[in-house]
């Protein structure tokens, strides 16, 4: 796995707001979490990723997201003023599973994983629509160096 570095991405809000995940762990898969000083440490979304080899050859990259919700608070607490603090309602979980041959070239696999992202950012009928622009420079997936990016496609296995 590449060196492990905080990552940037932005939630759909009305107003976006930046999460930053920090690493917390590279083995034996790298895993980040966000540090939101307005979250207890249970509800700060988490990112992970896994490489496997599995049995017949083909390799398998799992990628993770889950981004957990607090309960809504009601009531106004005991006659003492105590007010228990939220716990987890649900977690919204997304999940990727990449599997390629271990005969797939960096370039197989980075027109894969750039079209499948093209295709979950909203693709049209109109060239280069979509939530983000897909316009990059050619080879912008082969050639990254971005570590998830780059653990996908160069089928980074684990220490």
């Amino acid at each position: 796995m590449p060196a492990m570095t905080n990552l940037l991405v932005k939630d759909d809000a009305a107003t976006p707001k930046e999460w930053t995940f920090q690493p917390v762990t590279d083995t034996p898969n790298p895993q980040w979490r966000t540090v939101d000083s307005t979250l207890p440490l249970e509800a700060q979304p988490r990112f992970q990723m896994s490489t496997e080899r599995l049995k017949d050859g083909t390799y398998l990259v799992k990628a993770k997201l889950d981004i957990p919700v607090l309960e809504t608070l009601g009531a106004s607490g005991t006659a003492l003023g105590y007010v228990a603090p939220p716990k987890i309602a649900y977690v919204s979980s997304v999940n990727l599973s990449f599997f390629c041959s271990a005969r797939s070239t960096i370039q197989n696999r980075a027109d894969a994983l750039k079209m499948f992202i093209g295709l979950l950012q909203g693709a049209s009928s109109t060239t280069a629509t979509g939530v983000l622009n897909q316009a990059s420079a050619g080879s912008a997936f082969s050639s990254s160096v971005l570590p998830i990016t780059q653990a996908a496609i160069q089928v980074i296995l684990p220490n």
